[in-house]
């Protein structure tokens, strides 16, 4: 009986390119018939030569994955040959490891879930599960239901932490999703335990909306400081009717002045929001309505990545020196409601569009010391002025 021929190949179909990264695979040759079984790992041409993974901070871990599975399929060779049932089938079902192997690929298993998990949501949840697909699926080493291991939770989270991200996003953006994926597959007996109950990732909840405001004053600076191009002027009064509004961007863009009604004097807004469908109501103030007849009750709407860059440099003309983005402008409106206009909870979630006070108490209640200090000052004049 001849013997298969092992071997490790990258890139089989000639699609690798300096942007694009290509698959490692082994090929398990017999008979004139071969086989290919997924590593689950893809690396950029740069990152291949002589057989093994170079130039990537993981490089170590890969090349061990890949080790690993050449031994396991050299062992299921061995051990099928000694029985005599040698097949390219069998060996592709004893590793089980196969790239199309509903049973044993964890990636499968998520991007299936993700159509369920996703449906009637709005595209922004939508493209975050994507976004961490695509990055889990590059990074290579949760790719099977055996490895969901503690281990592997904190490699992932250490990957993340050498790229500077912050606390916050590591969990919402990534371990949340991955954490949701695993209970799924513990709810339909795929594993067993969860390795997120061992191990204290950092969530940082708290963070999120406390530095993510400007002050009454910077935003005075922002709405005065000459713009230097037209362009930058329309996205500083982009964000500042993102403000006196307290809309995302994706409620901005699908603003429209024809669903303005006209109540007791004033005009007020009325929509669902684009993430969350909860609908939101909200009385246009004048430096919002001001903006809005500057260019013809028509917003001069820019796509969300530019509109960020470009907010940035308006900033900076303002001399701030803080990294604003579009959803600064939410956070701003909302604290100067609760601090300053002196709204209730209640009104501003529904300015918000969140579906109940609690969320906008839990995001927003470090931001009113501010408040607390005032209406405490009043209170102590009366009491100290009683005794």
């Amino acid at each position: 009986m001849s013997y298969p021929t092992i071997s490790v190949v990258f890139d089989r179909r000639k699609k690798a390119n300096n942007r694009t990264p290509g698959f490692i695979e082994i090929r398990v040759a017999y008979q004139y018939n071969k086989k290919y079984i997924s590593t689950g790992l893809k690396v950029l041409p740069k990152n291949w030569k002589n057989g093994r993974v170079t130039g990537v901070m993981e490089a170590k871990m890969m090349n061990q994955r890949i080790e690993a599975i050449l031994n396991k399929v050299n062992d299921s060779v061995n051990s099928l040959i000694e029985g005599g049932c040698f097949t390219l089938e069998k060996l592709t079902d004893m590793v089980s490891i196969d790239d199309k192997s509903e049973k044993n690929n964890f990636l499968n298993y998520a991007r299936k879930r993700v159509k369920i998990r996703t449906y009637g949501k709005s595209l922004d949840s939508i493209s975050r599960y994507e976004r961490f697909l695509k990055w889990l699926e590059n990074w290579g080493k949760i790719v099977t239901f055996s490895d969901i291991t503690e281990e592997n939770i904190i490699k992932l989270d250490e990957t993340l932490k050498c790229k500077n991200f912050k606390p916050y996003s590591i969990w919402n953006n990534y371990h949340r999703f991955l954490n949701s994926f695993i209970l799924d597959a513990i709810n339909d007996g795929l594993i067993k335990r969860n390795p997120y109950k061992w191990i204290n990732i950092d969530k940082d909840k708290n963070s999120k909306a406390l530095e993510k405001h400007l002050t009454r004053e910077e935003l005075y600076r922002i709405e005065t400081v000459p713009m230097p191009t037209e362009s930058l002027e329309k996205v500083r009064d982009l964000f500042v009717f993102q403000t006196y509004t307290c809309m995302s961007y994706v409620d901005m863009k699908n603003f429209k002045w024809e669903e303005v009604q006209k109540v007791d004097g004033n005009y007020v807004y009325s929509a669902l929001r684009g993430k969350t469908k909860q609908r939101f109501t909200f009385m246009l103030l004048q430096p919002a309505l001001a903006i809005l007849r500057k260019y013809h009750y028509k917003l001069p709407i820019i796509s969300n990545m530019k509109y960020n860059d470009y907010i940035k440099m308006v900033a900076a003309y303002a001399n701030i020196k803080k990294p604003v983005s579009s959803h600064w402008a939410r956070h701003t409106g909302a604290t100067l409601l609760l601090n300053d206009g002196g709204i209730s909870m209640e009104v501003v979630a529904k300015i918000l569009g969140h579906s109940s006070p609690t969320m906008t108490r839990k995001i927003y209640a470090k931001l009113l010391d501010e408040t607390i200090v005032k209406e405490m000052s009043k209170a102590s004049v009366c009491i100290v002025g009683r005794n």
